[in-house]
């Protein structure tokens, strides 16, 4: 359902779309459920496979399907519903944990350039990045880059070739590109959130602090928003609220995609 009191006032909204993020130092959902939600992720870190890194657990809603008590959570779908608007579609979700001493950078990017193709535009996508522990400068919170998101309707810089021995990703934006001396952090308690466009650039440093750091990242988007027929061979989105605007296919929400996940690991897909 549509909720008659957004949890954006007009100026937090305003400032969202003149900068392309937005922290938001209120807990987001319910103190107990938020719990749960922790107590999910440290279960699903120790089942780990071997030799997976943590910050790299992609989609992991399309196997554990509980993770939609979170995702279809209405405190959540609230505050994001001033951004899409009240037929809400959920895109991707992603955990990214850096263990203490040894988590990677993530390197200057654009979620929307790791999109090209999935979406006609990327106007109406907004990432509520949840915190799961304390992200603070010392244990490689996220920065951003204000207004970086203006540069074009799609949102792709140039990149560049990454070390992936010591950054999450392979490529990072040009450094004439990203202007990182106006990044600012994202500083966040367990249980606030930053919300973001899918063109404003990001990144952070590495975590050698002995404090771990692990958020949840939600991805939602207008139900008017089609997936295109290249993407749906190996992603799926899901309504989390309201009615579809498109057309398209859902995945259910009760039902592990399981094929489908193997698939995209077979294609070295990357909700990311």
């Amino acid at each position: 359902m549509s909720t008659a009191s957004p949890r954006l006032t007009p100026d937090q909204l305003a400032a969202y779309h003149r900068d392309g993020y937005l922290i938001y130092p209120t807990p987001v959902i319910a103190a107990p459920k938020f719990l749960l939600l922790q107590q999910h992720f440290d279960d699903a870190l120790r089942n780990l496979p071997a030799g997976e890194r943590p910050e790299a657990m992609d989609v992991p809603h399309f196997t554990d399907t509980a993770l939609f008590e979170w995702l279809f959570d209405d405190d959540v779908l609230d505050l994001v519903e001033p951004i899409t608007g009240p037929d809400i579609a959920l895109f991707s979700s992603h955990f990214i944990c850096k263990p203490q001493g040894t988590g990677k950078r993530v390197p200057w990017h654009e979620d929307s350039a790791y999109w090209r193709g999935t979406f006609p535009t990327m106007d109406t996508i907004v990432s509520l990045w949840l915190a799961i522990d304390p992200s603070l400068p010392e244990n490689g919170c996220m920065y951003v880059i204000p207004g970086s998101h203006r540069r074009g309707k799609r949102g792709f810089s140039d990149y560049e070739a990454a070390d992936t021995r010591t950054n999450v990703f392979d490529s990072e934006i040009v450094p004439h590109q990203r202007n990182a001396a106006a990044a600012v952090p994202c500083v966040l308690q367990p249980n606030q959130a930053s919300l973001h466009d899918a063109r404003t650039i990001h990144g952070s440093q590495p975590n050698t602090s002995g404090l771990r750091r692990c958020g949840y990242t939600m991805r939602y988007m207008s139900s008017a928003l089609a997936l295109s027929a290249a993407a749906q061979e190996y992603h799926q989105v899901y309504l989390a609220r309201g009615r579809d605007l498109a057309g398209q296919r859902y995945g259910d929400p009760r039902r592990p995609a399981t094929d489908l996940y193997a698939h995209r690991l077979e294609m070295r897909k990357k909700g990311h």
